[in-house]
């Protein structure tokens, strides 16, 4: 898979203007940190197009006044002057120099905000999205209020961007297959303050993660250019080998045979070189590699690969992973014939899915056990409608 970023990073560029959200920039980072007043007004009227007509306007001052300030001319020490010229442009005081209560409120909020999506992602990775959703919902909300009022520091965007994607991941866990296009929204929406801070790292991460989601939701041709994006805009292996599982299993829902055994066998060659994840681990490669396989009109294939031995667990997986891995031995089982192992494999699956809560897997398990196994796929459908039930309460 050759590397084409640029192009890839220049889609991500939203086609609406936020100008506002060019605090959060590399280049607007660079001008905040001289906590140069004139440097910074001259830097707000070009990202917005004013004049210094306009940008005076904006503060209450006269045109040849911004000019003084900008030239030098006119220096500004007054504490309530530079708040009020902070609150004008959108800035959180500090940036000019000020110490201000609201900053330490601010600062709380983003250490705040970072523990909570870390605990979120625990609590996702262990089996209780639906704790992750409850947790993420309020934060997104008060970020969102917040860049809607102009608040647009780099920390608060940057947690935002953190926060939707983690909903968008756990919503992609909750929802039925019918409603996964939410947590593709979610995820999705991440994108528009993830162009503006130039991280190729976080670029990646979101590409990846929605990718994902999109693949989830159905929409499995934007799932893999999004992923295909994502490895070639990877800075490092470990990015890269993050991406490599989801485009190997996306690339096999599409039936992309070459894309897929190019994205398999290079997650495995990095497997000695990057930290083991819940992706990036032989246990979870197997079953990616058993679906792609079956997805991409090899079945005989998978069913020789599923009676091999199955490789040791090098870490503990999390729950959901189980229920993945079980369905897919099931599937691979039933399509070999062996109608009791699928069985028993895929009753296992149902039972942990609901006490899991993952609506998405029992639908899996339906079309897994089909009308050969009738039984299992009538108790995972029992199962999905109490989910509902549950759910629309």
């Amino acid at each position: 898979m050759t590397r084409h970023g640029t192009n890839s990073a220049q889609a991500l560029r939203p086609s609406f203007h936020h100008a506002a959200w060019r605090w959060a920039t590399p280049e607007a980072q660079t001008v905040l940190a001289t906590r140069d007043l004139a440097a910074i007004i001259r830097f707000h009227r070009r990202v917005h197009g004013q004049s210094q007509a306009e940008t005076g306007a904006l503060l209450g001052y006269d045109k040849t006044y911004v000019s003084a300030i900008e030239l030098g001319k006119r220096r500004l020490t007054d504490v309530a002057a530079l708040r009020h010229i902070a609150d004008r442009l959108a800035l959180p005081p500090h940036a000019l120099g000020v110490t201000d209560p609201a900053d330490t409120d601010f600062r709380a909020m983003v250490q705040f905000g970072q523990s909570t999506v870390r605990l979120a992602e625990i609590a996702r990775q262990t089996g209780h999205a639906s704790e992750a959703v409850t947790e993420l919902w309020p934060l997104v909300a008060r970020l969102e209020a917040r860049a809607r009022d102009g608040h647009t520091e780099r920390e608060a965007l940057r947690l935002l961007a953190d926060a939707r994607l983690g909903l968008g991941t756990a919503l992609g866990n909750v929802l039925p297959e019918e409603r996964l296009a939410t947590a593709a929204h979610w995820t999705a929406k991440s994108l528009n303050v993830v162009s503006f801070l130039d991280d190729p790292t976080l670029t990646t991460t979101a590409l990846r993660m929605h990718g994902n989601e999109l693949r989830k939701a159905g929409l499995i041709g934007a799932a893999v250019n999004r992923l295909v994006s994502a490895a070639s805009l990877a800075p490092n292996p470990k990015s890269r080998a993050a991406v490599l599982p989801l485009l190997a299993r996306a690339a096999g829902a599409l039936g992309n045979a070459l894309l897929f055994d190019r994205a398999i066998q290079e997650a495995k060659a990095l497997l000695d070189a990057v930290d083991h994840t819940s992706l990036v681990n032989p246990v979870a490669l197997h079953e990616i590699e058993l679906r792609g396989l079956i997805g991409t009109g090899r079945a005989s294939t998978a069913i020789l690969r599923a009676e091999q031995e199955t490789p040791a667990p090098t870490m503990a997986v999390a729950p959901q992973w189980r229920v993945i891995e079980l369905t897919t031995n099931g599937k691979v089982r039933l399509l070999g014939g062996d109608t009791r192992g699928a069985t028993e494999l895929l009753t296992q699956a149902v039972a942990q899915a609901q006490a899991q809560r993952l609506p998405h897997q029992l639908q899996r398990i339906i079309r897994a056990g089909g009308h050969a196994l009738a039984d299992v796929s009538s108790a995972a459908t029992q199962a999905l409608a109490q989910l509902r039930t549950e759910m629309a309460a």
